[in-house]
């Protein structure tokens, strides 16, 4: 047997970080048992989705890395299949028409409701005959739900789950209008689909002792079925905008990477030893199932943070820079081309070692970017005293006639003038980093001056010993 899994999001809004991470357990799951991981669009419903949250979810596959090995099948191109299926248990006896109006329904709910019964239908069309209804009345197609007995779920996750037959109730297939419903048309897409394992989130449990109703009236093989506990914010509550970022277009661009951002979700509900730090071949390597918890998994941002550290030293430079730029594009007063890009270049190893995320290492990069006269932190300006500004001239002057200008002879340089001026070095370099870079943060001097170049160091300090 050849695992297949799935991915299944409707698309009527943001990809949730708990989607999200159901759509890396499907992949990893597929990928350390050599199966295949599959997308499907649920768009049937045509007034909540939208062609905008479809790309949401494809660019967010994309930039988690998850890519699915075959083409994505749209739930809506598939509606005669649902129909023909529920035609075929019309026909064997399976299923009935119920020609119940929405007032007939609403008086049996609040029938149930009175006598103190769950407010579901109560099987009244399920074995009357067809020709006791109105002529030309709509009808719903409903599936005849077992009356005795109980459903046993061997969930891969949750264990054995038992649900008695009797809290089923014979729920509708296809609508008045024809259009198959959310239940229906799952099962029917996992079936054609070959889908072996059904991974997802625990609130699903309920869907799945019905839907497991449509699977046996058809005689279908069930797939396993794998229910992964929700997550919750940090204090046990509904994730929610309250607690920060909660979608993957949001922890973007927040500054996550995408191999951070991964990583963390594999170790929310899931454990293997003590290693926090796994990539993406070790991960598919270790997941399987029976390393899911049972229990919700509460966010942690402050440890996502310190993951995202971690995979931003090991980040490729080039693509930092990259992303820097992008992040910086909108801001007109920079200045974006090559030459500056190759410097951000050589400044990147000592840059991204004092980042916590992409938008703070954007912020510690502008000074490259800048033009004289440059905007200075409140830390930087109380640097760049009258005294202060009188020993940088100084040093610009010894600075200008330095050759060449090299890490080795501009660190030569600054030790050899705070001796002279009787200054520690870091009386003299910090003024210094606060002049030329507008902060009191960068990385060392010697790089961060080599980096701008002599030219850039000179304008930038005679923008402040000038003032």
């Amino acid at each position: 047997m050849t695992v297949r899994t799935r991915f299944a999001p409707s698309p009527t809004g943001l990809l949730h970080i708990g989607n999200a991470r159901a759509a890396l357990f499907n992949y990893l799951y597929a990928k350390h048992h050599n199966g295949q991981f599959l997308l499907r669009i649920e768009d049937t419903d045509k007034e909540r989705s939208t062609q905008q949250a479809v790309d949401v979810i494809f660019d967010g596959l994309a930039w988690m890395g998850l890519t699915p090995d075959e083409e994505p099948v749209y739930q809506s191109t598939r509606i005669k299949r649902h129909q023909e299926v529920a035609l075929h248990l019309l026909e064997t006896g399976k299923a009935y028409k119920c020609f119940c109006t929405q007032e007939e329904l609403a008086d049996m709910r609040a029938k149930a409701q009175a006598e103190g019964k769950p407010p579901r239908y109560n099987g009244y069309w399920r074995d009357r005959d067809e020709s006791e209804a109105p002529e030309g009345a709509p009808y719903t197609v409903r599936i005849k739900a077992p009356h005795e007995g109980k459903t046993i779920l061997n969930d891969l996750v949750q264990g054995e789950v038992t649900v008695a037959n009797i809290e089923l109730d014979d729920m509708i297939i296809l609508r008045a209008d024809g259009t198959p419903t959310y239940q229906h048309a799952v099962v029917c897409d996992d079936h054609d689909m070959n889908i072996t394992h059904v991974i997802r989130g625990d609130d699903h449990l309920t869907n799945t002792f019905r839907q497991l109703m449509i699977y046996r009236a058809m005689g279908w093989d069930i797939p396993n079925f794998a229910h992964l506990p929700l997550i919750h914010g940090p204090d046990g509550a509904k994730l929610s905008k309250r607690h920060g970022a909660s979608s993957v277009v949001e922890f973007r661009d927040e500054g996550y990477l995408p191999e951070a951002l991964c990583n963390y979700l594999l170790r929310l509900g899931w454990g293997h030893g003590d290693d926090e730090i796994l990539d993406r071949e070790e991960q598919i390597k270790l997941f399987d199932l029976d390393g899911v918890g049972r229990s919700p998994s509460r966010m942690d941002y402050a440890k996502l943070m310190h993951v995202n550290g971690y995979w931003l030293r090991q980040a490729d430079d080039q693509r930092l820079v990259k992303d820097v730029v992008s992040r910086l594009s909108n801001n007109p007063d920079l200045i974006l081309d090559q030459s500056h890009q190759d410097r951000l270049l050589t400044l990147m190893p000592g840059l991204k070692e004092r980042a916590k995320n992409l938008v703070e290492l954007a912020e510690n990069s502008q000074f490259i970017f800048a033009q004289t006269p440059l905007s200075f932190t409140d830390k930087a300006q109380k640097l760049l005293t009258e005294e202060n500004c009188d020993m940088l001239s100084k040093l610009a002057s010894q600075l200008a006639t330095l050759t060449p200008f090299t890490k080795e002879t501009i660190n030569h340089l600054l030790h050899e003038f705070a001796e002279k001026e009787s200054l520690k070095l870091g009386k003299v370099a910090q003024p210094l980093r606060a002049a030329v870079t507008g902060s009191t943060m960068s990385p060392g001097i010697d790089d961060t001056l080599l980096a701008l170049g002599k030219e850039e160091v000179l304008a930038r300090l005679g923008a402040v010993t000038n003032g």
